[in-house]
């Protein structure tokens, strides 16, 4: 989804935002203090130069805006989780109920791109979580990974990510988090194998001391545990 600011929290992304760069799993980030309109104008003019450099004629109808596309593109849909204020709403009620079962959310997508070659990585995630005092609304774990997807990644350090945002915002150490994903600087280019993917995991609390609730949760996302 392209970048909706009606449904965000700055206040909460700027919170996140330490959280992670405490836990030493924040993305390499510096600020720049630009408008979205700026950084559009910026990144407009150098894949101006990139595509003048690999002897593209931007005077061809085909070609002529593409610099313009690329650059909103990046800014609005598939780089928009690099500000914080855009990080989503993140409703959760108490829980009154004294659920203690795993919630478990499978099969989000996880489209994201490869921090190395700026290609495509594009996976599927399942979230779990046993709640403690909170429940959050189940479209949230969505959202948050998807988030996260929405810079430029390696696989390791989203699933980080994912795993201590909600465990901040959950306040619990109850979280799974598994990331299955083909990447396409491996598809597409160097060794070009169509048919790896690779899988990365986060577990905490009663996931990863608990056998029993690691398996239950394996099983849940249909990745065999051993």
């Amino acid at each position: 989804m392209s970048y909706n600011k009606t449904k965000t929290d700055p206040f909460l992304g700027l919170e996140i935002h330490k959280h992670l760069v405490k836990q030493g799993v924040e993305t390499p980030i510096e600020e720049m203090n630009l408008s979205r309109t700026e950084k559009i104008d910026s990144i407009e003019a150098d894949f101006t130069n990139i595509m003048k450099t690999l002897g593209l004629d931007l005077t061809d109808d085909s070609l002529i805006d593409t610099p313009k596309r690329v650059a909103k593109m990046y800014v609005n849909e598939i780089f928009w989780g690099l500000d914080y204020e855009a990080f989503p709403k993140c409703t959760a009620v108490l829980n009154k109920m004294q659920y203690d079962e795993m919630v478990v959310e499978r099969g989000i997508n996880a489209q994201s791109n490869c921090e190395h070659h700026f290609v495509v990585i594009d996976g599927l995630a399942t979230v779990g979580y046993i709640p403690h005092e909170k429940v959050l609304g189940l479209s949230k774990m969505n959202r948050i990974v998807e988030y996260f997807c929405k810079r430029p990644q390696i696989q390791e350090r989203l699933t980080e990510q994912i795993w201590h945002t909600l465990s901040y915002i959950l306040q619990t150490e109850h979280i799974a988090v598994l990331i299955d994903a083909q990447h396409f600087c491996v598809k597409s280019r160097g060794v070009e194998d169509i048919g790896s993917s690779t899988i990365t995991s986060k577990l905490g609390g009663s996931f990863k001391k608990d056998p029993v609730t690691r398996t239950e949760f394996m099983s849940l996302a249909r990745i065999e545990c051993k």
